[in-house]
């Protein structure tokens, strides 16, 4: 794989959130971080195409023919609310759409190959830094002629979201949610909790739990990215947003006061933390949550999937305690989940009009009305079906002062899979040498941020 020399700023980061036009709401949904892989199971749809036109890439008459779509959403609850949106696709068709389903890490960490390889025509993606790395690679095509035609239905905010460093649109946003700290009301009710603003009440919270026979914190990193929601917020409450900008660029170093306090700080938060997160899945955290063996859980809005229907009206949540006065609670972790389609599609223009569809509201809301834990990103989308958990969403991120996009996207794919995974992860296993951890990633990031 190579990487360009150049700087690259990271564009979520710098996203001027908040995403919602004047008087409306909206979110998202999962930050996630490796996938995309070749072949894996294949569920065809007779989703039908709406008919293109003349396309200076696809040529004409693509309408009729199929239209490939790579997707990460492996999990039952978002393959089958994504089923639902490509089979509403059908009314408005001549043609089929067949959907490769992959394993949504398996997805993420395969993803350059399979767009150098024979990609689908549109494929499931992330907003910002991930998505302007393959742009400026080559390897996505630029689909400002979509924009011109749906660009009325989102935010500026969320179009310099979607845009690559050459100022053209590569991106499509579909849904978007805020990381917080996830609990049970009838547990805090039943116990007597109260969600905490600051880390002296957060400890003082988890200490109640422990002599309750409650883990405070579910907690898992089986998967390698869960644990870098909970190192942002810590990083951002201690040094800032800007710092966590700068430091995800390459250009703060890893060996500086400032870091080490983020990891003496969260060192001192494990013990409250479920043990052996290295052999957790967040689905299995997650259960720990639902079953009230755990108190609470550092996590995005999706771990509403792991609730029953019935459940899923007692899950609330609160922002990630303040530490750091000067930084307070103002930024807030929420990725921009979408779509792309790739520079090797074979049915360009047909991917085209899939993506004209997808930017629609009506494709949201049918993805939300069979995944309730996000929120749109349309201007358009009827809010008023929302659950409290959802609006509650909403608010959270429009009252943030700045927004991440979440560690593996704020920063180049490589520094986030091939450091800060094994990194994060030889922490949570030996949390007692910060010293010789951090000396380390400091030393794999000069060489990868100057290659």
């Amino acid at each position: 794989m190579t990487h360009s020399s150049s700087g690259r700023s990271p564009a979520p980061a710098q996203v001027g959130f908040p995403l919602f036009g004047a008087g409306r709401s909206s979110l998202s949904r999962r930050s996630i971080m490796r996938g995309a892989a070749l072949g894996a199971g294949t569920l065809p749809l007779s989703a039908a195409l709406a008919a293109c036109g003349d396309d200076e890439d696809g040529g004409s008459d693509t309408g009729s023919k199929e239209v490939s779509f790579g997707s990460n959403y492996s999990d039952e609850v978002p393959k089958n609310a994504m089923a639902s949106v490509l089979k509403g696709y059908e009314g408005k068709s001549g043609g089929t759409v067949k959907v490769n389903t992959v394993d949504h890490n398996t997805f993420q960490e395969n993803i350059n190959r399979y767009l150098q390889g024979t990609p689908d025509d549109v494929f499931t993606w992330f907003a910002g830094y991930r998505m302007q790395f393959f742009a400026r690679q080559g390897l996505a095509q630029d689909i400002s002629d979509v924009w011109s035609s749906v660009g009325g239905g989102f935010t500026d905010a969320l179009k310099k979201a979607s845009t690559g460093e050459d100022g053209k649109q590569y991106f499509v946003p579909f849904y978007y949610y805020p990381w917080a700290v996830f609990y049970r009301k009838s547990l805090f009710q039943q116990r007597g909790y109260t969600p905490p603003k600051t880390l002296d009440e957060f400890k003082a919270l988890c200490e109640k739990m422990k002599a309750d026979g409650i883990v405070p914190v579910a907690f898992a990193d089986k998967d390698g990215w869960p644990a870098m929601g909970t190192f942002d917020y810590l990083n951002m409450r201690i040094n800032g947003y800007d710092f966590h900008v700068r430091l995800m660029a390459g250009k703060e170093s890893w060996t500086s006061s400032q870091v080490k306090q983020v990891f003496d700080t969260w060192r001192g938060l494990l013990p409250y933390h479920q043990p052996a997160a290295n052999g957790r899945t967040w689905q299995e955290a997650a259960q720990s949550l639902v079953a009230k063996q755990s108190g609470m859980y550092v996590l995005g809005a999706f771990v509403g999937e792991q609730f029953s229907e019935a459940d899923r009206a007692d899950l609330d949540f609160f922002a990630f305690p303040e530490i750091n006065p000067q930084h307070k609670q103002d930024a807030v972790e929420a990725p921009i989940d979408g779509f792309m389609v790739a520079k090797e599609a074979k049915n360009v223009a047909g991917a085209k009009n899939l993506m004209k569809y997808l930017a629609t509201s009506e494709a949201e809301l049918l993805f939300l009305k069979s995944s309730p834990n996000n929120v749109a990103t349309h201007k358009d989308a009827d809010t008023s079906g929302y659950s409290p958990l959802q609006k509650k969403c909403a608010e959270l991120v429009s009252g943030a002062k700045q927004v991440s996009q979440f560690l593996d996207r704020d920063t180049r794919p490589d520094f986030a899979s091939t450091v800060m995974i094994p990194s994060l992860q030889s922490f949570i296993n030996n949390p007692n040498d910060v010293d010789g951890l951090l000396k380390s990633i400091e030393n794999q990031k000069k060489s990868i941020f100057t290659d």
